[in-house]
């Protein structure tokens, strides 16, 4: 069987290749052509790329440089077609490294090579075992209940049905896809590249944008799940109040509430949690709010029946959904009033509304291992890097409050330069609009340009006075000024650190997690807890991201950790696993620990949803991507109690 990174073969003309070749990444070409030529050489002279940039979806090298190489690939690509599109053979791993440091222009140090290589399937390979056929009977005695169809819900799925394992996933909504789903607002798109923002398993050649919009992700969900036959194992519009463990029967009575308000309980011998952190919406109470007379919904529950044309719209949060929104309605709306609490951070990101190619997406579809190469291309400058240009230094003698490094003040003076060239001579403007922390400090968000020049329309008011109360038409600040509106939109984000919340989770002795975690949530390695035995979670706490990576990458760590314990769990006859008290322990206070010695646990990073009430944060990985991923390859039995 052909491997799928190999590409689909092609009869394509010189004529149409050439065309092709003017779209796509040199770099990721090259390496391309090393597989189809199985040369070396070919990157070993002085055709090589000159830079790598976070967010860049080329790779740059110079013009001339391009050239020559569209001149040698089109001959390379020509041949290639007309042996017929071979599948090229292995490379040697020794040869993916060097590749690897020369298409990003920097050495891959040695330990992060056994990561990529596997999870980009680099060698051609996949290396997810295969399921025990005599092990049958054993799996289908051990159903498994899912909470939520995400990303990482649908994964879960994905992964249990490969394996044999009878699952039911219960989903609060109508569809697949969680924050994709929930999140139709206008404007509502992606900030990590798509070609990386997608299954590692299943890539797709179809993005038409590389950082595509709601509609477009939550198609994507819907095809993996068609495409995998998962729907038939889904509760739709089906929400979870709470589940409880039993020790005698060693199961899981998981309480459902349907759309018809009709409750059931189903029974699991484990319980995967997959909910995510960023799906119950937060709106503040502000005096009179319910006394407004026109519309007024959450950015997350848009109501898509509401006309914003030539209408007064009142915006509360310019965080990153805010952030998306205004610039899209600004146009279309008679005002745009946008009252925002904190200035955020941002840096240039000049693809961020950029269309996919042709090219590229042919390249993505015959070429071999393309793709592959494409998606470590962008993966690569948002490995780690981040995590280290947020750690405090204790040296630093500069002015704390908004910076905690040299390399967080030049990012600093950078991200300043991008804000203030984009408003012009406003001295008001731009004192709104140049946050007063340390750089990074908040979830930093990503422009082009479109943010800062709605600002600039006549049509646009920014406005950073805090909300004294609301009227029937209109938002009053504490210093009295009213701003009529039509409409109110909440832009206010969500419940960020109630994790699990609203379910009540029982577990051994009645203990209740709520109120175990209170402001404090913590699971070992983000995925377990004890006392609460066969309850995994995926996106659990500590392993939000807020350096690099991507969430789904995540995902498929703590799935295939999760997997492992649930086939120990099966192939050993075992009852229940859960963490030792100490090995818990031991990870909340290292990763405590860790959190405070980064920029967003500073004092001057105020009104972050990533902090709880007394400023703790316990949502955020601190940890680099490729320890994450060592640490959950393989569950190490003496960290558990297994019965």
């Amino acid at each position: 069987m052909r491997n799928p990174h190999a590409g689909l073969a092609f009869t394509t003309s010189d004529e149409e290749i050439s065309a092709v070749l003017q779209d796509v990444s040199i770099p990721t070409l090259m390496l391309s052509l090393v597989h189809m030529t199985g040369d070396p050489e070919l990157i070993r002279g002085h055709l090589k790329p000159a830079g790598l940039f976070l967010n860049e979806v080329q790779g740059y090298m110079t013009e001339g440089d391009k050239a020559e190489v569209r001149r040698l690939a089109l001959e390379i690509i020509g041949n290639y077609r007309d042996q017929g599109c071979p599948e090229p053979a292995p490379i040697p791993t020794e040869l993916l490294h060097e590749m690897m440091s020369w298409l990003v222009v920097e050495d891959v140090p040695d330990e992060y090579v056994p990561m990529l290589v596997e999870e980009m399937e680099l060698d051609g390979t996949s290396q997810r075992p295969a399921p025990d056929p005599a092990a049958a009977a054993a799996r289908e005695a051990f159903p498994v209940v899912v909470i939520g169809c995400g990303q990482s819900g649908l994964l879960a799925g994905i992964r249990l049905k490969e394996a044999g394992i009878p699952f039911t996933i219960v989903e609060k909504n109508a569809g697949v896809g969680g924050t994709w789903w929930e999140n139709s607002y206008p404007g509502a798109r992606v900030d990590v590249g798509n070609h990386f923002y997608c299954y590692s398993f299943e890539p797709s050649d179809r993005w038409s944008e590389f950082f595509a919009q709601q509609p477009e992700l939550q198609a994507y969900f819907q095809g993996v799940m068609t495409k995998h036959g998962i729907e038939p194992h889904i509760r739709w519009e089906t929400e979870v109040l709470g589940a409880e463990w039993d020790d005698g029967s060693a199961t899981w009575s998981v309480r459902v509430r349907g759309a018809d308000g009709t409750e059931e309980t189903l029974t699991g011998r484990a319980v995967i949690s997959a909910v995510g952190q960023l799906n119950r919406p937060s709106i503040p109470e502000i005096t009179g709010q319910e006394t407004f007379d026109g519309p007024a919904f959450h950015s997350a529950r848009w109501d898509h029946d509401v006309d914003l044309t030539g209408k007064r719209v009142a915006m509360i949060g310019a965080g990153a959904s805010g952030f998306q929104i205004g610039p899209t309605i600004a146009p279309d709306v008679e005002q745009l009033t946008v009252f925002q609490r904190t200035a955020q951070w941002m840096f240039p990101n000049p693809n961020y509304h950029e269309h996919v190619g042709p090219g590229v997406q042919w390249a993505l579809r015959h070429l071999p291992f393309y793709g592959r190469w494409y998606r470590f291309l962008i993966f690569w400058p948002g490995c780690d890097k981040g995590l280290e240009a947020a750690r405090v230094d204790p040296d630093y003698q500069g002015d704390q409050q908004v910076a905690i490094s040299e390399m967080n003040d030049f990012a600093r003076q950078m991200f300043t330069e991008w804000i203030t060239s984009q408003i012009g001579d406003d001295p008001g403007l731009i004192a709104k609009v140049v946050p007063d922390y340390p750089a990074t400090g908040k979830r930093t968000l990503q422009d082009n340009g479109s943010w800062l020049r709605a600002l600039t329309r006549d049509n646009v008011e920014l406005v950073r006075t805090g909300i004294d109360y609301i009227e029937p038409d209109a938002v009053v600040t504490v210093d009295g000024t009213r701003y009529e509106a039509d409409i109110i939109v909440y832009a206010t984000g969500f419940h960020a650190t109630r994790a699990l919340w609203p379910m009540a989770i029982t577990g051994r002795d009645g203990v209740d997690l709520r109120e175990l975690w209170g402001e404090r949530p913590a699971a070992y390695l983000g995925i377990t807890v004890p006392g609460f035995p066969n309850l995994f979670c995926m996106y659990g706490p500590g392993t939000n991201l807020a350096h690099g990576g991507s969430l789904i990458f995540h995902s498929e760590c703590q799935m295939r950790y999760i997997s492992q314990c649930i086939d120990a769990l099966i192939d050993g006859d075992h009852r229940s696993m859960e963490p030792l008290q100490a090995k818990y322990d031991d990870w909340h206070n290292r990763t405590q620990a860790e959190i405070k010695t980064l920029v967003w646990a500073q004092p001057s990073v105020k009104h972050s949803f990533f902090k709880n009430s007394h400023g703790e944060i316990h949502g955020l990985s601190p940890w680099r991507i490729v320890d994450y991923w060592s640490w959950t390859h393989t569950p190490d039995p003496a960290d558990f109690t297994i019965t």
